[in-house]
């Protein structure tokens, strides 16, 4: 691995650091940033998330994607996760955590929100970042395209009724043009693009290409650890003890997600570049999709989008913690 991947924990760090102070020190700039969006999707996260997607679709080869209905173990268990556990897991943890726990710590109206935001975030499986989280364990790149295809057609119909459920909303209203919008810059532009690259380019090329562009995709990565972190600079530090109180049981979601869906894989004998992004689907959020609703539901300054913004800032580091576990037990697997 080069100097960036070695690395990357630290580097994420540092940009968290570096988002937070220039958030507080160049607000006016992030404000413009911030406003440079369509249909709630902001446009330079975007184009530095195709930036970490692209090198993965490089490596995407059409003709093997027919073989995956050969085993498509790796398939199901990422759709019994994602529709059938962690929605209805990440409700239970809302209501114990803010309703038993945290009962005298946060008025019931707040309380109430945040568990609605947890929620959205349990309803949104990951669309763009798990291409990430796939390159990084050396995860089948036609496999992850495949389940997260499969995941995108499942969300266009299950998201609304499946929150309106759990939320108890029945005329939630789905901001369509966000979940479409996304789906087109973080799957399919990418997906061509890679695709083209591949037609113009002889396999040496392409593997000195794709070896050439992967440090882009780190630098992506944390370019957009940055943005996220200095747009979100004022909440952070307007409300730390919220803040901490929302990611306690999106920490214990997240990493209880992970290794029951990692335990399962095993007991299924799959392979690791199967299973590590299998896992890794399932534990991360759609969060574009979730922050844009509990907007749209409950007001940009609410409980609800303030939980799904702390569901971002914990991602990342979370993640890239479950990245160095999947690789450091690849030997569990076949």
């Amino acid at each position: 691995m080069g100097i960036f991947e070695r690395f990357l924990t630290v580097w994420v760090g540092v940009g968290m650091i570096a988002g937070v102070a220039l958030g507080l020190l160049l607000p006016d700039v992030f404000n413009a940033v911030a406003a440079l969006e369509v249909a709630n999707v902001n446009l330079p996260v975007a184009v530095l998330i195709w930036l970490m997607i692209y090198p993965m679709m490089t490596q995407i080869d059409f003709t093997a994607i027919r073989d995956i209905g050969r085993k498509p173990q790796g398939l199901v268990l990422t759709l019994v996760i994602n529709w059938l556990i962690k929605p209805f897991s990440m409700a239970a943890l809302g209501w114990l955590f803010f309703q038993v726990f945290f009962a005298g710590m946060v008025d019931a109206s707040t309380a109430s929100e945040y568990i609605a935001g947890m929620i959205l975030l349990g309803v949104a499986p990951c669309t763009a970042m798990v291409f990430v989280w796939s390159q990084l364990t050396k995860g089948d790149p036609n496999y992850t395209l495949v389940q997260v295809s499969v995941n995108d057609l499942i969300m266009v119909f299950a998201f609304a009724p499946l929150a309106a459920f759990l939320l108890g909303v029945s005329d939630i209203q789905v901001p369509w043009e966000t979940l479409l919008l996304s789906v087109v810059l973080y799957v399919v532009l990418p997906l061509v693009a890679g695709i083209v690259t591949r037609k113009l380019l002889t396999a040496d090329k392409l593997q000195s290409f794709s070896a050439g562009i992967k440090p882009f995709s780190v630098m992506g990565l944390i370019a957009t650890v940055v943005i996220l972190f200095a747009l979100q600079a004022q909440t952070i530090v307007a409300k730390p003890f919220d803040i901490v109180l929302i990611a306690i049981p999106l920490l214990i979601q997240t990493y209880g997600i992970f290794f029951i869906a990692y335990f399962i894989a095993r007991k299924m004998q799959l392979a690791h570049n199967i299973a590590a992004p299998a896992c890794m689907i399932g534990t991360s959020n759609f969060f574009e999709l979730a922050v844009a609703v509990a907007i749209a539901l409950f007001g940009l300054n609410s409980g609800a989008a303030l939980a799904t913004v702390v569901g971002v800032l914990v991602e990342v580091p979370v993640m890239l913690s479950l990245v160095a576990f999947a690789n450091r037990t690849r030997h569990w697997f076949n």
